[in-house]
């Protein structure tokens, strides 16, 4: 384990230069984040520009939070586009860092603001005649606070489900709950703490929701496995 550890760090060492490297060349509308996922609370190695406003030991994103619940199933995401709290449209890249045994640890970032880009890009459609409604991008929450990331997540989750945690039935609760795992939410640390108290619950029962919506979420799985083998064996 200790080896593993040396060698993660000394890769982290050897990425650091380019931080600085690929957001020069790119010029002020780049940002470069290098994230060491062992510390999602302080996930922030390096960075260089300032597109989402990120420092150095700051917290992971939402979008890493998601790298972090897949673990090493975790590809990258690359060319994706978001929007900003402060409305900014920013696309970016997601580079998982893998060691020599293939496990994932941590993440090289590219933000590239494209606001004025786009603006430009819908002066000339409209010029053109051939303006219309593009994709609605969506917001994606950014800061070195890993707390305000995880309320994010929570907030927008209540909004789409439209309901307040009281008016939600146990179902709808465990369907909260399995979203915010799914999403990596509970990957973080005290996450579960953080969730009860937003939610006005205990933590007893917020853990008591969490092992019940995996326990169904699994059983479904199951099931739906069963489903699949009496098909197939039904049609030789």
């Amino acid at each position: 384990m200790e080896t593993r550890e040396t060698e993660r760090n000394a890769i982290l060492r050897a990425l650091t230069p380019l931080v600085d490297g690929i957001a020069a060349t790119f010029g002020p509308v780049c940002e470069v984040v290098l994230h060491d996922y062992r510390r999602p609370e302080k996930s922030v190695v390096a960075v260089a520009g300032s597109v989402t406003g990120r420092t150095a030991g700051g917290a992971m994103s939402e979008i890493g939070i998601r790298v972090l619940a897949r673990g090493d199933d975790a590809v990258d995401e690359l060319n994706y586009v978001t929007r900003t709290g402060a409305g900014r449209l920013v696309k970016s890249s997601t580079m998982v860092l893998r060691d020599s045994t293939g496990a994932v640890f941590g993440a090289l970032c590219v933000n590239v603001d494209v606001t004025e880009v786009d603006r430009v890009q819908g002066l000339l459609a409209a010029l053109a005649g051939a303006a219309g409604a593009g994709a609605e991008a969506p917001v994606t929450t950014f800061g070195d606070d890993i707390d305000s990331v995880v309320d994010a997540l929570l907030d927008d989750r209540l909004r789409r489900q439209g309901q307040t945690w009281a008016g939600l039935d146990r179902s709808r609760r465990l369907t909260l709950f399995r979203s915010l795992d799914e999403r990596g939410v509970f990957a973080v640390r005290r996450a579960i703490e953080q969730v009860a108290a937003r939610l006005g619950i205990s933590r007893a029962s917020a853990y008591s929701y969490l092992s019940q919506a995996r326990a169904t979420h699994q059983a479904g799985a199951d099931d739906s496995a069963g489903t699949d083998d009496n098909r197939e064996g039904s049609h030789p």
